[in-house]
């Protein structure tokens, strides 16, 4: 499918405009500046699921937290519906590889979180959050502490917790890149069936390409630090997909093919 094509009818959420961002490395003495994305522009639409991929290193998750207003652009715009992004919201939500649960709170206890500090009455937070725990194959283990929990339990109460506030984009940042295979893939089919369910727009970022093709409506291929937008692929075969299909290997293969090689 050409872009003009699949972009006919859909609503932007997000734009980026020349984006530009470095850090400072070295010795205080012989200071180093390094630019990490250089001069980015990119657009996501609402109910989309665009996964940023590229080499390791390359600048994806310093991207990610500028989007979702963890971090500021040294030059550049980011917008959400037309309203410059400066600071963190609850109409962003995100997720790290790092599970940051807090440990001395139950499942239900950290789903509900959110709400509950945004003074979300009880009966009202806990319904919403038992749905999510039960979307996310939780049940039964609402009063669980997290260090009872497995690595992918861990993250599927994460994922929870980023819904409970009803954000509006859910960035991910590598969700599973700690996970062992299998569980990586089971994950993998988990934030699809949530996607579905729970229709939101989500950024997700990997450097795995099967998960790529496997997750995106659209991957944006970055380039090798300083970054920007190489290429924007999309993948219009349907779900649920096949590791093994002739369209994915061929989507796989061409990827694969236009990425910076880093040695």
């Amino acid at each position: 499918m050409e872009y003009q094509e699949y972009i006919k009818d859909k609503k932007p959420i997000i734009n980026c405009e020349h984006i530009c961002k470095s850090f400072v490395t070295g010795t205080k003495k012989n200071p180093v500046s390094l630019k990490v994305i250089d001069d980015l522009g990119l657009t996501v639409y609402e109910n989309e699921f665009v996964v940023l991929f590229g080499p390791g290193e390359c600048g994806k998750t310093t991207l990610l937290n500028i989007l979702a207003g963890l971090d500021t652009a040294d030059s550049g715009m980011v917008y959400q519906n037309g309203k410059l992004v400066t600071q963190p919201g609850i109409e962003r939500g995100v997720v790290y590889q790092s599970i940051s649960l807090f440990p001395w709170l139950t499942v239900m206890e950290n789903v509900e979180f959110g709400p509950k500090s945004r003074k979300v009455d009880k009966k009202t937070r806990r319904e919403r959050a038992q749905e999510l725990i039960n979307l996310v194959g939780l049940q039964g283990f609402e009063n669980s502490f997290p260090n009872s929990l497995s690595g992918g339990m861990r993250q599927r109460a994460g994922i929870a917790r980023a819904y409970a506030n009803n954000p509006e984009v859910l960035f991910m940042d590598e969700p599973f890149g700690a996970l062992d295979v299998q569980t990586r893939y089971l994950m993998q089919e988990e934030i699809l069936k949530i996607y579905e369910h729970q229709k939101r727009t989500i950024v997700f970022v990997t450097n795995n390409i099967e998960e790529a093709v496997y997750l995106a409506d659209q991957i944006i291929v970055m380039k090798s630090c300083p970054t920007s937008v190489k290429k924007e692929y999309i993948i219009d075969i349907p779900r649920p997909r096949l590791y093994t299909s002739q369209e994915f290997l061929r989507i796989r293969q061409d990827i694969t093919e236009s990425m910076d090689k880093v040695l």
